[in-house]
């Protein structure tokens, strides 16, 4: 099964901290937006595989946009 991490916020992908195939935990952080200049971490909503990363760091973002995609293990 697999999760849709998306961005709850309207900004730029600051910092990306992960890798695709990279194994992460429930809560890691995988990217650090910045909205307003703050730094807003987005962490994995579940553990898993990241499977796709779908932004680069600099790239403008939505609200609602997919970042990236976990499956769960």
């Amino acid at each position: 099964m697999s999760v849709k991490l998306k961005s709850e916020v309207v900004g730029s992908v600051w910092k990306c901290e992960c890798v695709t195939g990279q194994t992460v935990d429930e809560g890691d952080v995988l990217f650090i937006i910045e909205s307003m200049k703050m730094e807003i971490p987005v962490e994995a909503t579940h553990a898993g595989t990241v499977s796709d990363i779908l932004v680069k760091e600099g790239e403008s973002i939505a609200e609602g946009q997919l970042l990236a995609v976990i499956e769960r293990a």
